[in-house]
């Protein structure tokens, strides 16, 4: 058995710009809104009702604060995904773990320091996940900025490297889209808006065997 799987990232409420593969499931790493608005998260929701996945799983990223901050009322708000935040889900035989915490990024939602604080966030990753999420990206994969600086998580490539999930979905450095591999798993920055906030990124298609 083989299901199709829509991933996309940083759409940033230009989802409306974007032309949405059918597919099984879809999957959302973060920064679904622009500054973090509860009227974002209620024009997404009602966007993901018109989608026709048989699931839809999505987590917060830096921008999207109301989840930080609201995080009740946001989960309340969102009634077409399921949401995703130090937890897992299994659908269809696929074990789904989210996270929205990244390493500290000015001062916006989800920041956490380098070293202990994202370790133990990372450790909480159950050790049979099949598809991570996260929103930030692993040291080396899919973290390159316009500067040539790379800025992802050492702790989170380690606890990758250490559970092996076949996939590896994240976005938040808009300039790294793109697909990378290792021996056991396949990264994909999914970001859907370019370094400039246009939402010209295609959502990155793949085929999960069961």
């Amino acid at each position: 058995m083989t299901l199709t799987i829509v991933a996309l990232s940083d759409t940033h409420s230009l989802h409306g710009q974007l032309a949405i593969p059918d597919g099984d499931i879809l999957l959302h790493a973060g920064d679904i809104t622009r500054q973090g608005d509860i009227a974002d998260v209620v024009e997404f929701n009602a966007f993901l009702g018109t989608l026709p996945h048989r699931h839809k799983v999505v987590i917060a990223g830096n921008h999207d604060f109301c989840f930080e901050r609201l995080p009740n009322r946001c989960r309340q708000l969102l009634t077409n995904a399921i949401y995703l935040e130090d937890e897992s889900v299994t659908l269809e035989g696929i074990k789904i773990y989210g996270s929205p915490w990244q390493p500290w990024f000015h001062d916006w939602a989800f920041n956490l320091a380098r070293g202990e604080p994202l370790r133990r966030k990372w450790a909480l990753i159950p050790p049979d996940t099949d598809i991570l999420i996260t929103h930030g990206p692993p040291l080396g994969h899919g973290d390159r900025t316009t500067l040539n600086e790379v800025v992802g998580c050492a702790d989170l490539l380690e606890a990758v490297q250490r559970l092996r999930p076949r996939y590896h979905l994240f976005g938040h450095i808009h300039e790294a889209y793109g697909v990378t591999r290792n021996e056991h798993t396949t990264f994909i920055n999914a970001s859907s808006c370019t370094f400039k906030y246009t939402a010209t990124n295609p959502p990155i298609v793949f085929d999960y065997g069961l």
